[in-house]
């Protein structure tokens, strides 16, 4: 294959993002996102290594243009040795030499102890999970008493100088939508901002609702009483960004629910068992192990994930009679 061939989807959609999920296990049991008990774990043996993941990012990087990878998992600091994992990736190179933008989501509680090794790694920045900002109800969403060391992940990403810190936020009715501007000020505050997202089929317990989804709309509505804000321009990222009219911040909105961003997807998604998923809510993944560890050649892997890409859909249609939720949870998908 020709360097740097686009990878475009039956839709026109480019792909440069690739989402890597390293593990489904998690400290957390959060509500949104796994049951409380039950989970089966994949074997150690099923996990892609990291070499296996750094391989398929630097034939998606040489073969065609992606740009960003971003590791996921689960909770993806519950992997042994994640820094080395970056360590790795920020060995790629693109055609014109360029290296991959390299970011992280997690939900912060051991985010502190690896903060400094992870940096010096190559990680650029990270998104930190933070549904609430009482330890009460922290403990009720989570299932977990650490909303202590939640924050101090958070001060240490500023410490260690990544950029942007972004927080997500998980908006669920009747849960935490009273505390939209108490986690805007402390973004603000932090000179950080806070991403607020609709509420989407993928618990863990299966009790989703659209009864349950704060729409944008009604997060607008609640933070124009304590806020005067105006949106900036839209880019391929999911959220909406606003900006605080005096100047001292910034909050997104992801509204994947009532104005979902499919039409600007840019990503697909790695599980922590090597399938690759082209979409959040996709019911079919593609597992790209027997080609790794198959003796497969790098053209003949860039040759499956085109092909792959090729059945990406136009979007999820969540709110549709067509809407199927996915067999999995948010947490054995990655994040």
């Amino acid at each position: 294959m020709d360097a740097a061939t686009p990878l475009i989807d039956p839709f026109g959609r480019e792909i440069t993002d690739l989402r890597v999920s390293i593990t489904d296990r998690c400290n957390f049991r959060c509500t949104y996102c796994m049951p409380e008990e039950g989970m089966h774990w994949l074997d150690r043996g099923e996990l892609l290594s990291f070499e296996e993941i750094t391989r398929i990012a630097r034939v998606m990087a040489t073969a065609f243009r992606l740009q960003s990878v971003r590791i996921t998992g689960g909770e993806p600091t519950v992997r042994a040795q994640v820094p080395s994992l970056i360590e790795q990736l920020a060995q790629v190179r693109r055609p014109d030499g360029t290296g991959l933008e390299l970011s992280m989501t997690t939900n912060g509680a051991t985010f502190a102890l690896l903060a400094d090794d992870l940096v010096s790694a190559g990680l650029a920045r990270v998104n930190i999970s933070l549904d609430t900002l009482r330890p009460e109800r922290f403990a009720q969403i989570t299932r977990r008493t650490r909303l202590e060391r939640v924050i101090e992940g958070i001060d240490a990403a500023i410490r260690v100088g990544l950029s942007p810190v972004k927080l997500n936020t998980v908006v669920m009715r009747g849960v935490n939508e009273d505390e939209l501007p108490d986690l805007v000020h402390f973004a603000v505050d932090r000179g950080i901002e806070v991403r607020f997202i609709e509420f989407m089929p993928l618990d863990g317990d299966g009790h989703w609702s659209p009864r349950d989804v704060v729409s944008e709309a009604e997060m607008l509505e609640l933070l124009a009483a304590h806020f005067s804000f105006h949106p900036l321009a839209r880019s391929s990222a999911p959220a909406t960004t606003y900006e605080l009219d005096d100047g001292s911040g910034r909050f997104g909105v992801i509204p994947t629910v009532t104005h979902p961003f499919c039409d600007a997807c840019d990503r697909v998604r790695l599980s922590a068992d090597g399938r690759l998923r082209t979409c959040l809510f996709a019911l079919d993944e593609h597992d790209l192990r027997p080609l790794l560890r198959g003796g497969a050649g790098d053209d003949a892997l860039a040759e499956r994930i085109v092909a792959i890409v090729g059945t990406k859909w136009a979007g999820h249609q969540i709110g549709t009679v067509r809407f199927r939720r996915p067999s999995k949870s948010m947490s054995q998908i990655g994040g």
